[in-house]
């Protein structure tokens, strides 16, 4: 089991889904005595500062980082990815295309919306791990937020798909 430790705190890396920015502006009633660069979320959706860049964080602990959204996925984790289409009731203000879910230690469903493409995403994460390829079908599904995902799941195993 790799460990992983941030200031004081030891995280086993399995417990890790994803690193991210973190902006202090978005809490401005709170400060901070460092200087936190990212966000460490965790399967169950805690979360954890660090002082590490995404992108730092990703090279040194072999996370697949999407650039397009500054964030480091660990491929430790079995993601599905889903294509991502904005509702009546739901438009973010980012271009968001990709979602990317993961089942916290209850079972509950978590999920990470990402400008990158899902078939970029889904390209980088089989490099490194097994994923959930979802498809499009011919009758989109209501997801978590309201969004319309169209999905068939396939399991992918480590080296079979090629891209």
């Amino acid at each position: 089991m790799k460990v992983i430790t941030v200031g004081k705190r030891l995280i086993p890396a399995e417990q890790i889904a994803l690193v991210e920015p973190f902006d202090p502006s978005s809490t401005p009633d709170v400060t901070y005595q460092r200087e936190f660069k990212g966000r460490i979320l965790l399967v169950n959706h805690d979360y954890v500062l660090t002082e590490q860049t995404p992108a730092a964080f990703a090279e040194e602990h072999a996370f697949t980082l999407f650039t397009e959204d500054t964030v480091a996925l660990n491929p430790g984790i079995a993601f599905k990815v889903e294509t991502f289409e904005p509702t009546d009731d739901f438009k973010p203000t980012r271009p968001y295309v990709a979602r990317v879910k993961w089942k916290d230690p209850a079972g509950k469903e978590q999920s990470k919306l990402l400008v990158t493409a899902p078939e970029l995403v889904i390209a980088e994460l089989t490099k490194a791990a097994s994923v959930t390829l979802i498809r499009p079908t011919r009758r989109a599904s209501r997801g978590h937020s309201g969004s319309r995902c169209k999905s068939v799941r396939v399991r992918v195993p480590i080296g079979v798909l090629s891209i």
